[in-house]
């Protein structure tokens, strides 16, 4: 028996990466998902993960998708226990004076579409279970949402007000739902960029990451997993309202070298 067992779960961003990595842990603790995703690659979790996936394919940035996804929940496992918004896209940190003033609104509601809107229509879509089953939400932060230079302005913005929308939503829904968040630092994915500044999908990972983290290794998205699945699991019943930081130390990076061991002789 796992920490999720019969527990029925609505997770958007599901296909790949990080998304893919939490589904995978999520069956394995005995949760049954519906996973969201703008991408028909999410059909590939049932064949990998069997029944206990029911693959949705919908923009999240939509009313009628989350309201459908939560729809399918019902139907085919029952009331929804644990919400995850984890879908987002990137504006491949792209600085505010490179944003052509034309192109700005478009961007900006593209990606704050994506990024905030989403994760509040799919809580609302699955609002009165959520309270039936006194269930719990997790969305995905970023080391962007405490801290400048995790992207441009625009996504920077926008994981500043997932972290606002995890503390807010966490003191409306109290005491019957717990809201937490995960704030990845790095992860080897390929994010999807923003349509409106012409961006496709890029690697998330640079060269020299892994020399600039404090921890010297680029995580993969299994590492990030067990954070999703402590925060929606009764393990986690004394939190709500906290963006659990997992960036590799780069929030105590030093100046001179990323970490007091790195790089010293023994």
């Amino acid at each position: 028996m796992g920490v999720l067992d019969g527990k029925v779960v609505v997770l958007t961003g599901a296909a790949a990466g990080i998304g893919r990595a939490v589904a995978r842990r999520y069956v394995a603790e005995g949760a049954r998902l519906v996973a969201v995703d703008r991408s028909e690659s999410v059909h590939a979790l049932t064949d990998e993960l069997g029944a206990a996936v029911a693959p949705f394919v919908a923009d999240v940035a939509g009313w009628e998708g989350n309201r459908a996804a939560a729809a399918l929940a019902r139907a085919r496992f029952g009331p929804v226990d644990v919400f995850v918004g984890n879908a987002g896209i990137t504006d491949g940190a792209r600085p505010l004076e490179d944003v052509p003033g034309e192109q700005l609104a478009g961007a900006f509601g593209e990606l704050f579409g994506v990024n905030v809107l989403a994760p509040l229509l799919g809580v609302r879509a699955v609002l009165d279970d959520l309270v039936a089953t006194r269930g719990a939400v997790v969305l995905t932060g970023s080391f962007a949402s405490e801290h400048a230079a995790g992207g441009g302005a625009l996504y920077t913005a926008s994981k500043h007000a997932v972290l606002g929308l995890v503390r807010q939503l966490a003191y409306e829904l109290a005491p019957d739902v717990r809201v937490n968040g995960v704030a990845p630092g790095v992860a080897p994915t390929r994010l999807r960029g923003t349509a409106a500044l012409g961006q496709g999908s890029s690697d998330a990972v640079l060269d020299g990451t892994r020399e600039a983290l404090p921890l010297q290794a680029v995580p993969e998205p299994d590492d990030y997993a067990g954070l999703f699945t402590l925060l929606a699991s009764p393990e986690a019943s004394a939190m709500t309202g906290s963006m659990v930081t997992a960036d590799s130390g780069l929030g105590i990076r030093g100046i001179a070298r990323p970490g007091g061991r790195v790089g010293r002789q023994q």
